[in-house]
């Protein structure tokens, strides 16, 4: 495992991203290619074969210069609930329909109450709009779904453009399509209730398992040479997750991208009433429970465009958190810690200039996260064990102390905070090394991150003020388990 370099490919919303990294964690080669979007109202779209050629390019960059021979896999991870339908040679048939457009609000309620059995055992209790299977369910009602017709999730389609042929979909992404976990199977029933035909979905494999190799034209148009296998991904969050080395019972890793997602490691399936945290399967017998919420650093995107964020940062760093904004990266609704669809951001106090907003967006998303833990705490849900910061919001190391403060924690931060070396490193796991070795391996710490206990006090304060802004939104239980933990 050592002496080969394992390719991970991080399929993100802003950008493609691959690394490739060898057996002790260095990295040896990286690249990434931006990509564009189209929001509009609860819509998000992008073009999957913009998807493609943005591959193209940063696996190009990535393998400049490295020994061909020397590559042992690759693997892909993409955004969760993202989905396209193409015919039976692989080309796009519809846009892709991204991880947090939730045009399918209607389909999302039939979804609900025909799957409402294998969703309530599988934990997660109901669908959100954003999910996969009712954007599929859209689909059909628009028509979309012709003979021949297949559901791809983001990540398939690279697999399929690299291999040449569909390779089996994992089970990562399948999730939030309705795949069953427990039973390792597609629910038929479900799928024949919703008049769903089954000839569109996609054989799926766990996570780490080999399901095929690099074709000659996938390797003409990446680099990546031929014969290279190619190993079943994960989400994106799940990635950074295995990236982050957060693999003991207890452990979280909280990115911090476009989106917050926080993914943990249970050794049971965390059941949530609310709909809004949802599990995968962990290495063994272990389960990965996690939510994506609609707020994170797109926030400051949206708000201050353009902006010299590291001149922001410099500035904010010698004022006192005081305002708070919700940091909602598109224009309303949020799905984790709590489901509002019609949530609008909003500012707490009032900001005098851009150094006031952009401080108000960081505290913004600290309480954010505090709050997500505080429910999965109410949930049952181990949170006591090491916490990592991953995303391009840790390389931000005042905004990372921030976060630290508010939450009372000491963190961990990765030396390379990317979901690519997740994949990197579930692709080494194909020479029969168990996850937890091949991470041990392959993960390095750069830093650490001691809270302030003087800050965290204050920040309480605000944190509460926050709560009860929220409190109508809020279920009450979580309020008032907010408070008392707060009061610990």
């Amino acid at each position: 495992m050592r002496d080969r370099i394992w390719i991970g490919v991080d399929v993100g919303t802003q950008s493609v991203r691959v690394l490739a990294v060898d057996g002790e964690g260095a990295v040896l080669g990286r690249g990434s290619h931006p990509l564009t979007g189209v929001r509009q109202g609860d819509r998000h779209e992008q073009d999957p074969e913009e998807w493609w050629r943005a591959t193209c390019a940063a696996a190009r960059e990535a393998m400049r210069g490295l020994d061909p021979s020397r590559i042992g896999g690759l693997a892909v991870d993409a955004t969760s609930g993202t989905i396209l339908l193409a015919d039976a040679a692989g080309t796009p048939l519809t846009p892709g329909l991204m991880y947090d457009d939730a045009r399918a609000t209607a389909e999302a309620e039939r979804v609900n109450d025909i799957g409402a059995e294998v969703w309530q055992r599988l934990g997660y209790q109901r669908m959100q709009p954003s999910w996969a299977l009712p954007k599929l369910a859209w689909l059909d009602e628009q028509g979309s779904i012709e003979d021949g017709s297949r559901l791809l999730h983001q990540a398939d389609l690279i697999t399929w453009r690299l291999a040449g042929r569909r390779l089996a979909s994992d089970a990562s992404h399948a999730l939030k399509t309705g795949y069953d976990l427990l039973a390792d199977a597609w629910p038929a029933t479900v799928f024949d209730r919703l008049g769903l035909p089954a000839a569109i979905l996609p054989e799926v494999a766990r996570p780490g398992t080999v399901i095929g190799e690099v074709g000659p034209e996938g390797a003409a148009a990446t680099g990546i040479p031929a014969g290279t296998p190619i190993v079943a991904g994960m989400t994106d969050g799940c990635a950074a997750q295995l990236g982050a080395g957060a693999l003991g019972d207890g452990s979280w890793n909280s990115v911090l991208g476009t989106t917050l997602v926080l993914k943990g490691v249970s050794d049971h399936l965390i059941r949530d009433p609310g709909g809004v945290v949802y599990c995968h399967r962990g290495p063994g017998e272990t389960w990965l429970p996690g939510g994506a919420s609609s707020s994170g650093a797109g926030a400051l995107s949206r708000l201050l465009p353009g902006a010299d964020l590291d001149l922001l940062t410099a500035r904010a760093a010698y004022r006192d958190p005081g305002p708070v904004v919700y940091p909602l990266a598109a224009a309303r609704g949020e799905r984790f810690p709590f489901t509002a669809t019609d949530l609008e951001p909003f500012t707490i106090g009032e900001t005098a200039d851009d150094v006031d907003r952009f401080h108000g967006v960081l505290t913004g998303l600290a309480c954010v996260e505090r709050l997500c833990f505080d429910y999965l705490d109410l949930l049952g849900a181990p949170t006591d064990g090491a916490l990592t910061f991953t995303g391009g919001g840790a390389a931000n190391r005042y905004w990372s102390q921030l976060r630290a403060d508010m939450l009372g924690r000491r963190v961990l931060l990765p030396e390379q905070a990317e979901s690519a070396v997740g994949m990197a490193v579930l692709a080494a796991t194909a020479t029969g090394h168990s996850i937890k070795e091949t991470a041990a391996a392959m993960v390095r710490i750069r830093a650490e991150i001691a809270p302030d206990k003087r800050r965290h006090s204050s920040l309480t304060e605000l944190y509460l003020r926050f709560v009860d802004h929220l409190r109508d939104r809020l279920p009450q239980p979580l309020t008032t388990h907010a408070y008392r933990r707060a009061e610990h």
